[in-house]
């Protein structure tokens, strides 16, 4: 077992950066144009380019050879407390990527040889108050730099070659709002853009935009009452403490110069107003910007257009997930983006509402969402005390912030559903915001079986324009990682068991599995070094969706391990 580093007596704000290997080869600039492009040696920017498809067109690794794939190499990060979730970058032969407390590493994607780590030092006992942590979901690279956000609330940038800090900047009172960073940040025309966790915690959710070069703040756009209009929204001045968040990163366009990013969900996460939420309970009003998708200047954070996904959000089904899938289709620049219920959203490049379509069967928080409008018909609103039937889908999400993959070869999408509900108890609560800031939820909760019977989960291959459904497989368990799809013919899905799987993307027959040992739930990639193409998985379980699958689903997780985790790279034999 690896022997856990010493923690200091007091906390500084300092940070140690251990050079193991002698640095990368002269790269290449990484910057806008070459992150638009998605080099297809290369895994640039969170989703692999700005038009998010999370998909490689390498095809080394393909349906007819995948059964030679071996483990190349494997990386252990260490105190990989509540497993790993990050999602690795790869650049000129070089894999990035993070590890639990915002731990750094750069590694020689051929031979996995460390070439150098960062490890910022942190508060542990702020660190012990958040919920939402210690793991971190990963870094954007741009302008010779390595970006990171901390816990504490701060935006690191490292030398790409030597791990070096070039600048940090201090973006959020973490001691006092109790949240920091855990998404990853977007490289974008010479900006930093990341955004807070912190839907359930009581403050207002705040991007930032930041100088990539100097670390200069440069805009902070509040999803909580970030405009006069959206004020108007929270009654009884509940956006002083209305959450909201932008905790996974969006994309890119440089057409129109315009950053997409999804928002969080607003506080307390469960309201008891019934159905006069217009007027009554913790929140009244729409409670604009939560659950909404927005457009923002990159270069300004001024607010161009935007759409809530779910006004008065009171599920938490918020729009967060940070997959904005830019498709040109029959002469229509399109985005698709993923609701945490469960529920697709089509839209046009100024988010007008163009379809939207559901890939869970058990949904009951509405009756539908208008597929020409977005408009939420028939909605469950809830009192205080027990609701009677159980809420579909869980807190969890009929999808989650794990992303699913466009091919462009297939034009297929290829996406987990997940399908699990939840018993509720709604209980009034009132926001605690001094000394530190508290989680207010407003209900207690717990797993429960959806009327169709068992829980599970299922990738489907679905038109990602109208869903309509090619092929689904079936798992006894969600799936809580991302997804891979490859020029191979190639759909890549690490379970929850610790099982990789490799399908035929036209057909979804199972061609190869193998068990990393642990479960997933973090992210996947595909790159090239030296002509030989390389597929790397996070493995480590762990968090807050995966805290219940030991007491629901028992077998394999009774004994999977705690606070572990590892980087395992494959190539063909």
């Amino acid at each position: 077992m690896m022997k856990q580093p010493k923690r200091l007596a007091a906390p500084i704000a300092l940070a140690i950066t251990t050079t193991l290997a002698a640095s990368a080869a002269l790269a290449q600039t990484v910057d806008t144009a070459r992150i638009e492009s998605g080099g297809q040696n290369d895994w640039l920017t969170y989703h692999g380019s700005y038009k998010s498809y999370h998909y490689s067109p390498l095809a080394q690794i393909n349906a007819s050879n995948v059964g030679n794939l071996g483990v190349a190499w494997i990386h252990i990060p260490g105190r990989s407390t509540r497993g790993l979730q990050s999602m690795p970058l790869a650049a000129d032969g070089v894999l990035y990527y993070t590890g639990s407390y915002s731990r750094v590493f750069a590694l020689n994607g051929a031979t996995g040889e460390v070439i150098w780590s960062y490890f910022p030092e942190l508060d542990e006992a702020l660190v012990a108050r958040q919920t939402h942590s210690p793991y971190n979901r990963g870094v954007a690279i741009g302008e010779g730099k390595v970006f990171v956000g901390t816990m504490d609330g701060r935006l690191i940038a490292l030398d790409m070659k030597t791990g070096k800090l070039a600048w940090e900047t201090k973006l959020l009172d973490s001691q006092k709002l109790t949240v920091g960073f855990t998404g990853a940040p977007l490289y974008a025309n010479g900006n930093v853009v990341i955004g807070a966790q912190g839907g359930e915690w009581p403050g207002r959710g705040p991007i930032f935009g930041v100088n990539a070069a100097t670390g200069a703040k440069k805009w902070e756009f509040l999803t909580v009452a970030g405009t006069d209009d959206a004020q108007k929204t929270w009654g009884n001045d509940s956006w002083r403490t209305g959450g909201g968040g932008g905790w996974m990163p969006g994309t890119y366009d440089s057409e129109t110069s315009t950053i997409w990013w999804g928002t969080a969900n607003p506080a307390p996460l469960y309201d008891w107003s019934g159905g006069d939420w217009k007027t009554q309970g913790a929140r009244p009003g729409d409670n604009l910007y939560t659950s909404s998708v927005i457009g923002l200047d990159v270069d300004s954070g001024k607010l161009k257009f935007h759409h809530q996904e779910l006004p008065h959000d009171a599920w938490d089904f918020d729009s967060a997930v940070g997959e904005f899938l830019m498709l040109d289709r029959d002469g229509k620049k399109l985005t698709v983006h993923p609701n945490k219920s469960g529920y697709i959203f089509v839209y046009d490049r100024e988010a007008k509402v163009q379809n939207v379509w559901r890939i869970t069967e058990n949904s009951n928080f509405v009756k539908n969402i208008d597929p020409k409008t977005g408009e939420l018909i028939g909605r469950r609103d809830f009192t205080a005390g027990k609701v009677s039937e159980p809420l579909c889908p869980h807190i969890s999400g009929g999808v989650s912030w794990n992303a699913g993959s466009y091919n462009p070869k297939t034009g297929l999408y290829y996406k987990l559903g997940q399908e699990w509900c939840m018993t509720l108890d709604i209980v009034k609560t009132t926001p605690v915001v001094a000394p530190q800031a508290q989680l207010n939820i407003g209900a207690n909760f717990a797993i429960a079986k959806p009327p169709s019977g068992e829980i599970y989960g299922h990738l489907d291959a679905r038109d990602p324009v109208t869903g309509a459904k090619k092929w689904e497989v079936r798992f006894p368990e969600p799936p809580l990682a991302s997804v891979l799809s490859t020029g191979g013919n190639l759909v890549f899905v690490p379970d929850s068991r610790g099982t990789v799987h490799a399908y035929d993307a036209e057909s979804g027959t199972e061609l190869w599995n193998h068990s990393d040992g642990t479960g997933h739930q973090g992210g996947i990639i595909s790159y090239a070094v030296n002509g030989k193409q390389y597929i790397a998985i996070t493995a480590g379980f762990g968090g807050m969706a995966a805290d219940d699958y030991a007491p629901t689903f028992g077998g394999v997780y009774k004994s999977m391990p705690r606070d572990d985790g590892a980087l395992i790279v494959y190539s063909l034999k």
